[in-house]
């Protein structure tokens, strides 16, 4: 048994179970990966897959009690590496973040700014995705840190820690009649077409749920994962906006007006995760450190440590 057949085994499962796949993405054959989960398989004396004829179907009952001790002995093996590198290029690496476009474009760049000043020989990466998406990556060890506000604590293998609090607003054209309004209510939001977040991102579910808590349908008349393409057909007055309040800077919107609805929608909480029993770098506990300046480095490691016991 080796850590190579450890990542075919790992890599044919992330991949839908097709070994075509899993190749491609390992830069192998698929005859390559086939011989050696069949060597594992004979030396372990345990089918890990179900197959139909050539083709893998599902795994066996023992074959998932083996893909859990693979995925930890990789993790173990990276965890290895990164705690030898710290002592012999501390200041040196790669970070990956996990992110949405909200974050990326309004939370992170003062922060990424900070970061590239103090760790210049670190090279940092920004992947955009979906809540779904960012939790897969970190579990996959693709990122480092995942960041955002909605599903990240679904995820028991990852630690979570809240960041801050933030609130929804709304926006229309300078001209709108909402604007008149002398209180912001739900009731006068649902004249409108409404264009607003996807349902899995930025708060979305605080916006169902207080539609929904007040009886009133409201008139969705189109959705977005991007901040900036909510505001772009606001201003085009396809109807009024509801976004989160750090995405509109009044500053650069001089085309919309915002009006608050902090007393309209419950708050939002966007969270930081990490894979559990990571090992993680000096400088990735600065970077959080840095996005949350409550999220210290020991109080980083007590979650980490306590997200650990709690699993054994």
């Amino acid at each position: 048994m080796n850590l190579q057949q450890l990542r075919y085994l790992n890599e044919i499962v992330r991949r839908g179970l097709k070994i075509s796949d899993a190749a491609d993405a390992l830069y192998t054959s698929q005859p390559a990966i086939s011989k050696q989960i069949k060597l594992l398989e004979e030396e372990l004396g345990i089918q890990i897959f179900v197959r139909n004829g050539k083709r893998i179907s599902a795994l066996t009952e023992p074959g998932k009690g083996l893909l859990t001790i693979a995925q930890r002995m990789l993790l173990d093996a990276e965890n290895f590496k990164q705690f030898a590198q710290e002592f012999h290029s501390k200041d040196t690496g790669q970070l990956t973040i996990a992110t949405t476009h909200t974050q990326a474009r309004y939370a992170l760049p003062p922060v990424v700014k900070q970061f590239m000043e103090r760790y210049p020989k670190v090279k940092l990466g920004l992947h955009q995705g979906t809540p779904t998406q960012i939790a897969e990556q970190v579990l996959h060890g693709e990122a480092d840190i995942g960041i955002a506000t909605e599903s990240l604590s679904l995820y028991e293998e990852l630690v979570t820690l809240p960041c801050y609090e933030w609130h929804h607003c709304v926006i229309t054209k300078p001209d709108h009649p909402l604007l008149a309004e002398k209180t912001l209510t739900l009731e006068a939001i649902a004249k409108y077409p409404i264009i607003t977040y996807d349902s899995a991102f930025s708060g979305r579910g605080k916006i169902n749920e207080a539609f929904d808590q007040a009886g009133i349908e409201p008139d969705i008349a189109l959705t977005a994962i991007d901040s900036d393409v909510i505001k772009t057909y606001v201003e085009l007055g396809l109807g009024i906006g509801i976004l989160a309040e750090i995405a509109f800077i009044p500053e650069r919107e001089q085309h919309l007006r915002m009006v608050q609805a902090r007393h309209l929608f419950k708050p939002s909480t966007t969270r930081i995760a990490i894979r559990k029993n990571e090992y993680l770098r000096a400088y990735t506990y600065d970077f959080i450190e840095l996005f949350a300046p409550h999220l210290t480095r020991e109080v980083v490691t007590r979650a980490m440590n306590l997200s650990n016991s709690t699993e054994a």
